[in-house]
Protein backbone atom coordinates (compact mmCIF):
# COMPACT_ATOMS: atom_id res chain seq x y z
CA UNK A 1 0.00 0.00 0.00
CA UNK A 2 0.84 3.70 -0.62
CA UNK A 3 0.04 6.15 1.74
CA UNK A 4 -0.71 9.97 0.95
CA UNK A 5 -2.42 12.85 2.92
CA UNK A 6 -4.75 15.09 1.27
CA UNK A 7 -6.90 18.43 1.96
CA UNK A 8 -10.46 19.26 2.53
CA UNK A 9 -10.41 23.09 3.50
CA UNK A 10 -7.81 23.20 6.02
CA UNK A 11 -8.44 19.99 6.98
CA UNK A 12 -5.62 16.90 6.78
CA UNK A 13 -7.28 13.12 5.56
CA UNK A 14 -5.01 10.26 5.37
CA UNK A 15 -5.50 7.60 2.82
CA UNK A 16 -3.84 4.95 1.73
CA UNK A 17 -4.13 2.91 -1.31
CA UNK A 18 -4.62 -0.83 -1.94
CA UNK A 19 -2.57 -1.93 -5.15
CA UNK A 20 -4.35 -5.38 -5.45
CA UNK A 21 -8.14 -3.89 -4.47
CA UNK A 22 -7.37 -0.74 -7.06
CA UNK A 23 -8.68 1.39 -4.19
CA UNK A 24 -8.50 4.17 -1.61
CA UNK A 25 -8.89 4.13 1.89
CA UNK A 26 -9.66 6.95 4.21
CA UNK A 27 -8.89 7.13 7.88
CA UNK A 28 -12.30 7.01 9.32
CA UNK A 29 -11.66 9.06 12.18
CA UNK A 30 -10.19 12.14 9.77
CA UNK A 31 -13.55 12.53 8.18
CA UNK A 32 -15.82 11.94 11.85
CA UNK A 33 -13.77 14.67 12.63
CA UNK A 34 -14.62 16.89 9.92
CA UNK A 35 -18.06 16.02 10.38
CA UNK A 36 -18.60 16.14 14.04
CA UNK A 37 -15.96 18.79 14.70
CA UNK A 38 -15.33 17.29 17.60
CA UNK A 39 -12.47 17.60 19.93
CA UNK A 40 -11.92 13.86 19.76
CA UNK A 41 -13.03 12.20 17.06
CA UNK A 42 -11.63 9.27 17.70
CA UNK A 43 -14.16 8.90 21.14
CA UNK A 44 -16.88 10.22 18.67
CA UNK A 45 -16.52 7.24 15.92
CA UNK A 46 -16.37 4.48 18.87
CA UNK A 47 -19.97 5.79 19.92
CA UNK A 48 -20.74 6.21 16.39
CA UNK A 49 -19.66 2.58 15.89
CA UNK A 50 -21.68 1.12 18.64
CA UNK A 51 -25.03 2.91 17.52
CA UNK A 52 -24.24 1.64 13.89
CA UNK A 53 -23.46 -2.01 15.45
CA UNK A 54 -26.44 -1.92 17.91
CA UNK A 55 -28.68 -0.84 14.68
CA UNK A 56 -27.16 -3.72 12.20
CA UNK A 57 -25.06 -1.77 10.39
CA UNK A 58 -22.36 -4.20 8.70
CA UNK A 59 -20.91 -0.67 8.03
CA UNK A 60 -18.15 -1.13 11.07
CA UNK A 61 -17.18 -4.46 9.91
CA UNK A 62 -16.52 -3.35 6.77
CA UNK A 63 -13.97 -0.99 8.28
CA UNK A 64 -9.84 -2.19 7.66
CA UNK A 65 -7.63 -1.85 10.82
CA UNK A 66 -4.32 -0.02 8.84
CA UNK A 67 -1.35 1.77 10.04
CA UNK A 68 -1.00 5.41 9.01
CA UNK A 69 1.11 7.90 10.61
CA UNK A 70 -0.28 9.56 13.62
CA UNK A 71 -0.30 13.12 15.38
CA UNK A 72 2.91 12.04 17.25
CA UNK A 73 4.75 10.64 13.43
CA UNK A 74 4.23 7.08 14.73
CA UNK A 75 2.52 4.84 12.67
CA UNK A 76 -0.16 3.19 14.35
CA UNK A 77 -3.40 1.16 13.33
CA UNK A 78 -6.31 2.67 12.84
CA UNK A 79 -9.67 2.12 11.06
CA UNK A 80 -10.00 2.92 7.51
CA UNK A 81 -13.11 2.84 4.99
CA UNK A 82 -12.84 2.19 1.61
CA UNK A 83 -15.12 5.29 -0.91
CA UNK A 84 -18.02 2.99 -0.69
CA UNK A 85 -18.04 2.43 3.23
CA UNK A 86 -17.12 5.40 3.80
CA UNK A 87 -20.15 7.56 2.04
CA UNK A 88 -22.25 5.11 4.45
CA UNK A 89 -20.60 6.35 7.96
CA UNK A 90 -20.85 10.31 6.49
CA UNK A 91 -24.70 9.60 5.84
CA UNK A 92 -24.95 8.38 9.60
CA UNK A 93 -23.35 11.77 10.74
CA UNK A 94 -25.76 15.04 10.49
CA UNK A 95 -23.64 17.86 9.58
CA UNK A 96 -23.87 20.79 6.42
CA UNK A 97 -20.33 19.45 5.60
CA UNK A 98 -21.83 15.78 4.58
CA UNK A 99 -22.73 16.64 1.10
CA UNK A 100 -19.46 18.94 -0.08
CA UNK A 101 -17.44 15.68 1.70
CA UNK A 102 -19.43 13.32 -0.49
CA UNK A 103 -18.27 15.12 -3.66
CA UNK A 104 -15.13 15.51 -2.36
CA UNK A 105 -14.63 12.22 -1.33
CA UNK A 106 -15.85 11.00 -4.47
CA UNK A 107 -12.85 13.57 -6.36
CA UNK A 108 -10.04 11.88 -4.41
CA UNK A 109 -11.11 8.70 -4.45
CA UNK A 110 -10.99 8.54 -8.29
CA UNK A 111 -7.62 10.74 -9.20
CA UNK A 112 -5.70 7.39 -8.02
CA UNK A 113 -7.17 5.31 -11.00
CA UNK A 114 -6.66 8.50 -13.59
CA UNK A 115 -3.14 8.06 -12.47
CA UNK A 116 -2.90 4.63 -13.96
CA UNK A 117 -5.08 5.06 -16.52
CA UNK A 118 -2.23 8.14 -17.26
CA UNK A 119 1.04 7.68 -15.21
CA UNK A 120 2.28 11.20 -16.35
CA UNK A 121 -0.11 12.76 -13.76
CA UNK A 122 1.41 10.94 -11.21
CA UNK A 123 4.72 12.05 -12.38
CA UNK A 124 3.87 15.72 -12.51
CA UNK A 125 1.90 15.64 -9.04
CA UNK A 126 5.36 13.88 -7.72
CA UNK A 127 7.62 16.60 -9.41
CA UNK A 128 5.48 19.47 -7.89
CA UNK A 129 5.60 18.14 -4.75
CA UNK A 130 9.65 18.26 -4.36
CA UNK A 131 9.47 21.42 -6.24
CA UNK A 132 7.25 23.01 -3.59
CA UNK A 133 9.84 21.31 -0.86
CA UNK A 134 12.84 24.08 -2.73
CA UNK A 135 14.70 20.81 -4.48
CA UNK A 136 17.26 21.53 -7.28
CA UNK A 137 15.99 20.53 -11.20
CA UNK A 138 18.70 18.41 -11.24
CA UNK A 139 17.79 16.38 -7.76
CA UNK A 140 14.55 16.14 -8.69
CA UNK A 141 15.69 14.42 -12.14
CA UNK A 142 17.87 12.24 -10.07
CA UNK A 143 15.36 11.13 -7.87
CA UNK A 144 12.45 10.61 -10.05
CA UNK A 145 15.39 8.12 -12.20
CA UNK A 146 15.98 6.38 -9.20
CA UNK A 147 12.21 5.86 -8.60
CA UNK A 148 12.08 4.39 -11.97
CA UNK A 149 14.80 2.06 -11.27
CA UNK A 150 13.08 1.18 -7.63
CA UNK A 151 9.87 0.02 -9.36
CA UNK A 152 11.32 -2.32 -11.99
CA UNK A 153 13.18 -3.86 -9.15
CA UNK A 154 9.78 -4.38 -6.85
CA UNK A 155 8.10 -5.32 -9.91
CA UNK A 156 10.56 -8.05 -10.52
CA UNK A 157 10.38 -9.11 -6.95
CA UNK A 158 6.69 -9.23 -7.29
CA UNK A 159 6.80 -11.33 -10.00
CA UNK A 160 9.01 -14.02 -8.21
CA UNK A 161 7.31 -14.59 -5.29
CA UNK A 162 8.08 -12.17 -2.92
CA UNK A 163 4.74 -11.11 -1.36
CA UNK A 164 5.39 -10.10 2.31
CA UNK A 165 5.73 -6.92 3.14
CA UNK A 166 8.82 -7.11 5.65
CA UNK A 167 10.46 -9.23 3.04
CA UNK A 168 10.49 -6.01 0.64
CA UNK A 169 12.38 -4.33 3.51
CA UNK A 170 14.47 -7.07 4.35
CA UNK A 171 16.06 -6.99 1.02
CA UNK A 172 15.70 -3.10 0.47
CA UNK A 173 17.88 -3.53 3.78
CA UNK A 174 20.23 -5.71 2.35
CA UNK A 175 20.93 -3.75 -0.74
CA UNK A 176 21.41 -0.53 0.87
CA UNK A 177 24.00 -1.80 3.87
CA UNK A 178 25.49 -3.32 1.08
CA UNK A 179 26.79 -0.86 -0.86
CA UNK A 180 26.71 2.18 2.08
CA UNK A 181 27.85 -0.09 5.21
CA UNK A 182 24.92 1.43 6.63
CA UNK A 183 21.33 -0.09 7.22
CA UNK A 184 17.97 1.81 6.52
CA UNK A 185 18.11 2.47 10.00
CA UNK A 186 21.42 3.63 10.71
CA UNK A 187 21.43 6.03 7.40
CA UNK A 188 18.61 7.68 8.63
CA UNK A 189 19.70 7.83 11.88
CA UNK A 190 22.91 9.61 10.90
CA UNK A 191 20.92 12.10 8.88
CA UNK A 192 18.32 12.70 12.03
CA UNK A 193 15.29 11.87 10.54
CA UNK A 194 12.48 10.21 12.13
CA UNK A 195 9.37 9.74 9.99
CA UNK A 196 11.22 11.60 7.15
CA UNK A 197 11.63 9.38 3.44
CA UNK A 198 15.11 8.87 3.64
CA UNK A 199 15.65 8.93 -0.41
CA UNK A 200 13.95 12.52 -0.10
CA UNK A 201 16.82 13.46 1.98
CA UNK A 202 19.69 11.53 0.04
CA UNK A 203 22.29 13.98 -1.84
CA UNK A 204 23.17 13.72 -5.74
CA UNK A 205 25.69 10.66 -5.13
CA UNK A 206 23.43 8.91 -2.37
CA UNK A 207 20.86 8.55 -5.34
CA UNK A 208 23.21 7.87 -7.59
CA UNK A 209 24.55 5.13 -5.78
CA UNK A 210 21.46 3.63 -4.34
CA UNK A 211 20.09 3.50 -8.05
CA UNK A 212 23.56 1.57 -9.11
CA UNK A 213 22.58 -1.09 -6.38
CA UNK A 214 19.02 -1.66 -7.27
CA UNK A 215 19.57 -1.88 -10.69
CA UNK A 216 23.02 -4.32 -10.25
CA UNK A 217 20.81 -6.34 -8.62
CA UNK A 218 17.93 -6.40 -10.57
CA UNK A 219 20.10 -7.42 -13.37
CA UNK A 220 21.84 -10.11 -11.63
CA UNK A 221 18.20 -11.21 -10.10
CA UNK A 222 16.97 -11.76 -13.41
CA UNK A 223 20.42 -13.59 -14.77
CA UNK A 224 19.58 -15.94 -12.11
CA UNK A 225 16.30 -16.21 -12.33
CA UNK A 226 16.02 -15.66 -8.68
CA UNK A 227 12.42 -16.44 -7.04
CA UNK A 228 11.20 -16.26 -3.51
CA UNK A 229 12.78 -14.60 -0.62
CA UNK A 230 15.98 -16.61 -0.24
CA UNK A 231 17.43 -16.78 -3.56
CA UNK A 232 16.70 -12.90 -3.89
CA UNK A 233 18.99 -12.50 -1.42
CA UNK A 234 21.92 -13.34 -3.16
CA UNK A 235 21.47 -10.66 -6.08
CA UNK A 236 20.97 -8.25 -3.19
CA UNK A 237 23.70 -8.88 -2.00
CA UNK A 238 26.17 -8.88 -5.49
CA UNK A 239 24.05 -6.00 -6.38
CA UNK A 240 24.88 -3.83 -3.40
CA UNK A 241 28.67 -5.02 -3.28
CA UNK A 242 28.69 -3.61 -7.10
CA UNK A 243 27.95 -0.34 -5.99
CA UNK A 244 29.98 -0.68 -3.08
CA UNK A 245 33.13 -1.08 -4.92
CA UNK A 246 32.36 2.53 -7.06
CA UNK A 247 31.39 4.17 -4.37
CA UNK A 248 34.98 3.14 -2.59
CA UNK A 249 36.94 3.97 -5.86
CA UNK A 250 34.90 7.72 -5.95
CA UNK A 251 35.58 8.67 -2.33
CA UNK A 252 39.14 7.26 -2.80
CA UNK A 253 39.86 9.53 -5.60
CA UNK A 254 37.64 12.34 -4.40
CA UNK A 255 39.27 12.37 -0.52
CA UNK A 256 35.09 13.07 0.31
CA UNK A 257 32.32 10.78 1.58
CA UNK A 258 29.12 9.60 -0.29
CA UNK A 259 27.05 8.64 2.50
CA UNK A 260 27.05 11.81 4.91
CA UNK A 261 24.38 13.26 7.75
CA UNK A 262 23.52 16.28 5.38
CA UNK A 263 19.82 16.10 4.86
CA UNK A 264 16.76 18.92 3.25
CA UNK A 265 15.44 19.85 6.57
CA UNK A 266 14.85 22.92 7.58
CA UNK A 267 17.47 24.61 9.59
CA UNK A 268 17.06 28.26 10.90
CA UNK A 269 14.45 29.03 8.47
CA UNK A 270 17.08 27.97 5.45
CA UNK A 271 17.23 24.84 3.46
CA UNK A 272 20.15 22.70 3.43
CA UNK A 273 21.34 22.35 0.00
CA UNK A 274 23.18 18.81 -0.90
CA UNK A 275 26.40 19.01 -2.11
Amino acid sequence: MTSEIVLFENYRVRRKWDDKQEKWYFSVTDIVGILSVSSDPRKYWNKLAERLREEGSEVVTKCHRLKMKAADGKMRLIDAADSETMLRIIQSVPSPKAEPLKLWLARVGYERLQDISDPERSLNRARDYWQRMGRPKEWIQQRMMGQEIRNKLTDYWKGHEIEKQDEYAILTNIIHKEWSDLSVKEHKSLKKLKTENLRDHMSDAELIFTALAELSTRQIAEKMRASGFVENKTPAKKGGRIAKRARLDLEAKTGKRVVTGSNFKLNSRKQKILK
